[in-house]
């Protein structure tokens, strides 16, 4: 993990990714589209690289990935765009995989969301639902790579002050700190146990939440 590139570096989760990542000793490239941002990221230890993964064809950002030892997948369009939405989420994260495999980088962390399943359930009248579909498409894209993946797919994003502790498959909305997230991204690359799994998560309760990284050993 030497060498890890985060695509949506300006995100809220990426912001505390970065740091934890180089208190690990990693250098941290994070992928940023507004060079207004350039700063935000700097602060936080990483190294900004402008670049539109909307605009950037696969040999483009293969050139980008090349050199990483791991990517992490931690854009979104935001919703509220349909067009814009399939555009970042399944398309644009689809052609980072496919970059990934073309400049030899295997690892690779998506995060996605805890409803990610063929059977979401959103209606495809219902707003939502492009991003229900557009994560879905790309976890299976994923899946259907020979790259070292893990998707991550938490629960409904908090502003709470991180646990360590996670509950895997939780029930109902399964709720989890950003920050929680953040530090369940730098284990899982750590771990070779995350690879070829996808791991369900929210905070859960004192009761049933154990530390991250005895959640993701298992």
């Amino acid at each position: 993990m030497s060498r890890v590139i985060v695509f949506g570096g300006h995100g809220r989760i990426a912001l505390l990714l970065a740091p934890l990542l180089v208190e690990r000793g990693a250098e941290v490239t994070s992928v940023i589209r507004n060079p207004d941002h350039s700063a935000d990221v700097a602060a936080g230890g990483a190294q900004p690289l402008v670049a539109d993964v909307e605009q950037l064809d696969t040999a483009a950002l293969a050139e980008i990935i090349r050199g990483h030892d791991a990517v992490v997948w931690s854009a979104g369009a935001g919703g509220g765009d349909p067009q814009r939405t399939y555009a970042v989420d399944r398309d644009a994260a689809i052609r980072t995989m496919d970059a990934a495999v073309l400049a030899e980088v295997p690892r690779y962390v998506m995060v996605s969301w805890l409803g990610s399943t063929a059977d979401h359930g959103i209606p495809e009248d219902a707003g939502f639902f492009p991003y229900a579909d557009a994560k879905w498409a790309a976890d299976e894209h994923l899946r259907g790579t020979d790259l070292e993946g893990t998707i991550l797919a938490p629960g409904t994003l908090t502003f709470d002050e991180p646990t360590g502790r996670i509950r895997l498959d939780p029930e109902g909305r399964g709720e989890v700190s950003r920050a929680d997230v953040a530090a369940v991204i730098v284990e899982a690359l750590d771990s070779p146990a995350t690879i070829g799994r996808t791991i369900r998560f929210g905070n859960g309760t004192d009761e049933n939440a154990v530390p991250i990284a005895e959640a993701l050993s298992n």
